[in-house]
């Protein structure tokens, strides 16, 4: 699907500067994920002239009360995965270590501070936002990048701190977490001037459980042999479950996208021609690079069915309540798979091991996502332990190609493949 985000970003540019003939904004068939983010970023780049706010947003932050109030969310992290998607990641993070920030830091974060400054990036920099929303639920970088824009951009910001689940959900937690979301409604009522739609927030909340719960669906089909789909094309799909979670377009999307995947389990149609391996990605995609290794993994007759990451936007669901999505949002924002203890990660990928009848484990050892990686050495020995099969560790960066050495990687696959090929002889 890597040629798909190609495309998509530069029809995109095009399309937000004006250098091509102006694309219609209705759709005689159902839209293609292109056609739905460009309208999503057009939108949110015209919102000065529709009277429409513009938040930006964590991407593990609760993005519903936004859009029961008709707020455009934008997603730093996504665009940061856009510039990743683009190459353009390396010039930028340059850009922001010139400006005095160490290249220690997230690269997500680096490529989009610097890239406020010269509207930069595919898509020429990110609409202004009115205000900020940070939810520390994935890590606490963001608590000091969304400072640094709220300053840069003199708008307000509100934070949401949600307490690390070790090994469950206490009361106290509960309720603090609760507490922060009726205020969390309260300063959307004072940067909107005017009192909050609850009762849209409840239609909100009913189509954003639907769409997560299509989205999981669409990841089930890859548990069929063979997989009709693969993490790399996950990761691309994944967009509209975190930009536009809580809207009729998501809903639609993923309807249109399971009846997709389940034509080609029923026609016996792979992704993977010949597909003999099955493997589980583990960690933030390396978005400068998912051709290549979609490429490489594939010349091994091999398949990524599944991963934990896009897997988290819908991970959850065991938690809300559609009668009570105010209440159980709290919660299900608290325990994302970023915000729990090792042992309960580890528990999850054995889980999605068994589920999707995973050969090996594929870690992305992610320079710039510490939470997501300093436990990756403990889980991989857990999964060894409890399940037997073979991982390997893969060190690079989400967007920061300078850490990517391709001969050095390649040879990492090829001898866990075969060590994957000789395992399945015995």
């Amino acid at each position: 699907m890597n040629n798909q985000n190609s495309d998509f970003l530069k029809t995109l540019g095009i399309y937000l500067f004006g250098q091509a003939k102006k694309l219609s904004l209705k759709f005689k068939k159902a839209p293609t994920m292109k056609e739905l983010m460009i309208v999503y970023y057009s939108e949110a780049k015209s919102a000065k002239l529709t009277g429409k706010k513009v938040a930006w947003i964590t991407s593990g932050g609760p993005v519903e009360p936004l859009i029961a109030m008709d707020i455009i969310p934008i997603y730093p992290e996504n665009h940061g995965a856009m510039i990743g998607a683009s190459k353009m990641g390396a010039g930028l993070c340059e850009k922001a270590e010139a400006m005095g920030y160490s290249s220690d830091l997230c690269s997500y974060a680096r490529s989009d501070i610097s890239c406020a400054t010269v509207n930069g990036g595919p898509i020429g920099g990110l609409p202004r936002p009115d205000m900020l929303v940070c939810c520390n639920n994935i890590c606490g970088t963001v608590l000091k990048w969304y400072e640094v824009q709220a300053r840069y951009f003199n708008v307000p910001l509100f934070i949401l701190d949600t307490p690390f689940c070790h090994t469950g959900y206490s009361e106290d937690t509960a309720r603090y977490v609760r507490t922060q979301i009726d205020e969390y409604i309260q300063f959307i009522e004072e940067v909107c001037g005017k009192k909050y739609d609850f009762e849209k927030l409840r239609q909100v909340g009913l189509l954003s459980y639907e769409a997560q719960k299509l989205w999981q669906a669409v990841l089930d089909t890859a548990a069929h042999r063979p997989a009709p789909m693969s993490a790399f094309d996950a990761f691309y799909h994944l967009a509209l479950i975190v930009t536009l979670r809580g809207t009729k377009e998501a809903v639609k999307y993923y309807q249109n996208l399971l009846a997709k995947m389940k034509d080609r389990v029923a026609k016996g149609i792979g992704v993977v021609p010949d597909e003999k391996y099955r493997l589980l990605w583990d960690n933030i995609p390396i978005w400068p690079r998912t051709r290549w290794l979609s490429e490489k993994f594939a010349s091994h007759n091999a398949c990524l069915v599944a991963d934990t990451y896009t897997s988290a936007w819908c991970g959850t669901l065991k938690y809300i309540n559609e009668d009570k999505f105010l209440d159980s949002m709290a919660e299900a924002y608290t325990r994302i798979y970023l915000n729990i203890g090792v042992d309960e990660m580890a528990k999850t990928v054995i889980e999605m091991i068994d589920k999707y009848q995973a050969d090996g484990l594929v870690m992305h050892s992610n320079r710039s996502c510490k939470p997501y990686s300093f436990g990756q050495l403990d889980i991989q020995r857990i999964v060894e332990k409890e399940r037997g099969i073979p991982s390997l560790m893969i060190e690079a960066d989400m967007v920061d190609d300078r850490s990517f050495s391709e001969s050095q990687i390649a040879t990492r696959i090829d001898a866990f493949m075969e060590i994957i090929k000789e395992r399945r002889k015995e």
